[in-house]
């Protein structure tokens, strides 16, 4: 009779943790089953470490449920698949649900108001906010009340559907912005760090934003349901839906130069370590509050731009001054110099160097 198995865990480790050190399962891994180690997609001292295990009969009642709110997008549809590969049943909430017949359940729900998709929180082991409106418009005002509306209702039905869970989720993590930091120059902020608008980022409505996006995540008591703040910065990919096709884009139009002085930092995140970081989160029961959720080595636009154009293949980009800042207006606000503490134990050392240079084999042909 042919075995069953399942994926238990996907994620890259230092390679001297491989033989038996495992970040999120532990410092012994040798009971799980089969374990099989391939080389990572990012530095060269790290590792995949996929540990199989059988299931056992009563596993169909064991499986863990995460809910993905908002999860239709480029973040949501990443992490679908990688619980999906480590064995969790995957719910996404969603105004337009469509199965794909993927193994990935979807519900109905409109962001605002309480509907049967409230039964999947109870018993799941977490929820995961991601809606909002995508900042990839113009800031007009109708942009802005819609980009506001639809984070501060989604959080607050979250938060009221898990006050009437029976068994409800024991951890919540909600989507943020790391633009919520004042501009800085100087050292990265950490999770401490100050939140103050500065004029010369024309920022304000950001940090309006996030405030109030955080402030509907603190305001409900889930005495049962710890709650985290995942404040993000730039986070790439492939998918259409991500930053890096637009910044593809922009190079492949020759506007890949330098956006404004040049000078302002950009924390950023790739999809893979970004669905490490949220498993994590879930996995570790003392966090709570805003986390940092970015790579520890930001750079400044000009140095991102360069390699961009590098990896490309082009040969110039023209800098973007003020009114050229229209066409891609949503990345500069993606810009803010972030640190790393929190999730420091995840060990995220590849550079954006090397990120855009693995995504380069896709980026030559610079089509859309």
């Amino acid at each position: 009779m042919a075995r069953k198995f399942v994926w238990r865990e996907k994620v890259a480790v230092h390679a001297k943790e491989v033989c038996g050190c495992h970040p999120i399962l532990g410092n012994d891994v040798s009971g799980l089953g089969c374990c099989v180690v391939i080389p990572s997609l990012f530095p060269s001292n790290h590792h995949t470490v996929l540990v199989m295990q059988r299931l056992p009969a009563t596993m169909k009642e064991n499986i863990r449920r995460v809910v993905l709110a908002g999860g239709s997008g480029f973040l949501g549809r990443a992490l679908a698949g990688h619980f999906l590969d480590v064995g969790w049943d995957v719910v996404i909430l969603t105004r337009s649900p469509n199965p794909k017949g993927d193994g990935i359940r979807e519900a109905q729900w409109d962001g605002c108001t309480i509907a049967p998709w409230r039964q999947e929180l109870d018993g799941a082991i977490a929820v995961v906010n991601l809606s909002g409106k995508s900042v990839n418009c113009r800031y007009n005002s109708a942009n802005r009340k819609e980009i506001l509306e639809s984070r501060v209702n989604a959080t607050r039905v979250v938060g009221k559907a898990i006050g009437q869970c029976a068994n409800p989720p024991p951890v919540w993590l909600n989507a943020s912005t790391a633009t919520v930091y004042k501009h800085t120059f100087g050292n990265p902020w950490d999770e401490s760090g100050e939140i103050e608008a500065a004029s010369e980022a024309k920022d304000a409505f950001s940090v309006e934003v996030a405030q109030a996006w955080e402030g509907a995540l603190d305001k409900p008591d889930t005495p049962r349901t710890r709650k985290v703040a995942m404040r993000m910065g730039m986070v790439v990919g492939l998918d259409k839906n991500s930053v890096f096709p637009v910044l593809r884009r922009l190079v492949r139009l020759g506007l890949g130069g330098k956006m404004g002085s040049g000078g302002q930092y950009v924390s950023w995140m790739h999809i893979i370590d970004y669905c490490r970081a949220v498993e994590w989160l879930i996995s570790h029961d003392n966090l709570r509050g805003p986390v940092n959720v970015v790579a520890p080595n930001p750079v400044p636009n000009r140095e991102m731009m360069r390699i961009l154009r590098r990896v490309c293949g082009a040969p110039f980009g023209l800098p973007a001054a003020e009114w050229m800042l229209e066409i891609g207006a949503f990345l500069t606000r993606l810009s803010q110099l972030v640190g790393v503490t929190v999730c420091k134990p995840l060990q995220i050392s590849a550079t954006i160097r090397e990120v855009c240079t693995k995504l380069s084999p896709a980026t030559v042909g610079l089509s859309a």
